[in-house]
């Protein structure tokens, strides 16, 4: 099972359009669950305390929705990058070797609170770009996707 906890709504229809496409591609290969949380509000004025302590709510609302058996997958800024082929052999192995519950956590557009960076077990960093926190999960589901296609010796991948 592939989770995916997720700091606020997506308001764009399009994107909303390619999740619901990579929901239905991902099917016959796992099931996907996508969870999103409130995100808090965070004026620019905001001193560094106050964003810590937006941070912290939303990492506790991310935490509620993560079982402890789960393998927690943060998508962070100075997370490890791998190529596709790598992220899929890494997901295979974990879901072969570790546990079949492994969670994807996008934090808020602040990034993760301290909570959520104890809680996780791996960091990945899916691009030195920046992207929107609405166009991350469609990237993420994507990847996933990729993933398994390049596990089954799809030409999807090439």
């Amino acid at each position: 099972m592939i989770k995916i906890v997720a700091v606020g709504k997506i308001k764009e229809k399009a994107l909303r359009t390619q999740i619901e496409e990579y929901e239905k591609r991902l099917r016959p290969f796992t099931k996907l669950e996508i969870i999103e949380v409130n995100d808090e509000v965070a004026p620019q004025s905001n001193s560094d305390s106050q964003n810590n302590q937006v941070k912290e709510k939303e990492g506790e609302r991310i935490l509620a929705k993560i079982k402890e058996q789960e393998y927690v997958i943060l998508l962070d800024l100075w997370g490890e990058m791998v190529d596709s082929e790598r992220f899929s052999k890494k997901l295979d192995q974990l879901q072969t070797y570790q546990t079949s519950n492994l969670t994807f956590v996008i934090a808020g557009s602040l990034g993760p609170g301290k909570n959520v960076y104890d809680r996780c077990n791996w960091k990945w960093k899916l691009s030195d770009l920046t992207f929107t926190h609405q166009m991350t999960r469609v990237l993420v589901l994507e990847q996933i996707y990729r993933a398994f296609m390049i596990q089954n010796n799809n030409p999807y991948h090439k």
